[in-house]
Formats: C-alpha cells, sequence, structure tokens
C-alpha cells in the first residue's frame, strides 16, 4: 500500500459530533472504508457506500468490545477518537476557580476524556498490521500542556486532557515493542465550529474559529505526515508538537 492509498480502511469514533463527522466526509470522499462509531449510530454528513455505521458508548466497555469484534472483517489502519467533552450534559461547565470543583462533574470528565479513548484502544490496537502503518489517534488539546499553563482554570477538562496525553505516550511506548511502523498521537485541532465551543466564540480573534472540515482536513494532514519517531507526542492543527 503506497502512502497516496493510506488509510485503506479507517476508524472514527465520536462520528456524529462535528470534528468525528468531517473526519468521516472526508476520508470517504478519498475512498476510504470507514466505521462510523457514534452514541447515537447515526451519521449526518454525506454518507455513502464506503461508510459502515456503529453505536457505542464511550464509557460502556462492552459496547466498544463489540464494535472492535466487527472491525476484525475489515480492521483499520488508523483509528481517531473524535470524542471528548468540556461541559457535561447536564450544563456543567468548566470550573474558573477550585471552589466549583464538584467530584461526580470530575470524574465524568475523566471517564469521557481519558478513560474511553483508553478503553478504545484496549480493543483496537489488537487490530492493527505489526508490518505496516498504522495510527491510532485521539483529540487533545493544548490547554492539557502543564508546561503552557498561564491562566489556570478549567480543572477537570486540564487534568482530564492531560492524563490522555500521559496515557497515549504510554501506549506509543508498548505499541513500538510490537508494531514498528506505528504512531500514537494527540491532535489539538484548535478552535472549531462545533458544539463544544460554541459557549466559548464571542471573545476569538478573526481567523481563529476553523471550520469542522478544515479541522478534518488539517489533522488528517498531520496524520499522514507523522513518523514512528513522533509517537507518543501531541501536535497542533499547524503540525507543531504541543509542549508537554
Amino acid at each position: 500500500m503506497s502512502e497516496a492509498n493510506w488509510p485503506e480502511c479507517a476508524a472514527v469514533f465520536g462520528a456524529s459530533g462535528g470534528i468525528g463527522a468531517a473526519l468521516c466526509d472526508v476520508l470517504a470522499g478519498e475512498g476510504v472504508r470507514v466505521w462510523a462509531v457514534s452514541r447515537s449510530g447515526e451519521f449526518h454528513g454525506d454518507a455513502g457506500e464506503q461508510m459502515r455505521r456503529r453505536r457505542f458508548d464511550l464509557t460502556d466497555e462492552g459496547s466498544i468490545a463489540e464494535v472492535a469484534a466487527e472491525m476484525r472483517s475489515d480492521p483499520p489502519q488508523l483509528a481517531i477518537v473524535a470524542s471528548g467533552v468540556l461541559t457535561l450534559d447536564d450544563g456543567t461547565g468548566p470550573e474558573r476557580s477550585y471552589r466549583q470543583i464538584d467530584a461526580d462533574a470530575m470524574e465524568s470528565a475523566f471517564r469521557i476524556n481519558a478513560i474511553g479513548p483508553m478503553l478504545v484502544a484496549k480493543h483496537v490496537l489488537p487490530l492493527f498490521p505489526r508490518d505496516r502503518r498504522c495510527v491510532f489517534a485521539a483529540l487533545s488539546a493544548r490547554v492539557a500542556s502543564i508546561g503552557d499553563n498561564r491562566l489556570g482554570g478549567w480543572h477537570s477538562y486540564r487534568a482530564s486532557k492531560a492524563a490522555l496525553n500521559m496515557l497515549l505516550r504510554n501506549l506509543a511506548l508498548e505499541l513500538a515493542r510490537t508494531h514498528r511502523q506505528a504512531v500514537v498521537a494527540g491532535l489539538h485541532p484548535g478552535t472549531v465550529d462545533t458544539g463544544l465551543s460554541k459557549p466559548f466564540q464571542a471573545n476569538l480573534p478573526e481567523g481563529q474559529l476553523h471550520s469542522p472540515r478544515k479541522a478534518a482536513k488539517d489533522l488528517l494532514g498531520i496524520v499522514r505526515s507523522l513518523t514512528p519517531e513522533d509517537s507518543g507526542q501531541v501536535f497542533d492543527w499547524k503540525g507543531e508538537a504541543v509542549a508537554p
């Protein structure tokens, strides 16, 4: 398989979200066979014959295992976890102060932002070929950088994404022992016009809000440029490494 035709098959977890749907659209438009996996099992993009829709719950390991078992018939060489949460379903937003810390809300953020992607990796990485290029990626965030933290706040989101980054690093080290051409990476898409960023778009400088389709193309361009030497790092939408 040439780099121009890579991947032949991809899996996107979180396919009904803004970035996830755009990733599915772009990949399918390139002729890639796509496993479009979402909580609803629905897909609202320009679905075609390339798209296989499946339902899963990022907090339910059994549902992840079931989808991964189906994927054995056509294993992906690229898997992207495009799920994540900043504001919870009940409206609980990112904390501005330690006084707003709520144990249940923090636990929910960790389950979705850190534990969920790790469970996906647990069941999807065994499907990866050992003799060819393969990539596992998950959406991260620049605000997860400890070294770049100048403002504080957003405790649960920052900490859960920082935990994700550590887990991705662990996966990279472990996978390298058996899959020499594998890459594991975190991806920071910038500020994208999705439901996640909607409450925080008002004061953005012009040009800093990206469409989901642009974000998807940027991220796929980065994924295709990564080498095994890059494995375990986080990269932003411009392809620049984000400080740990």
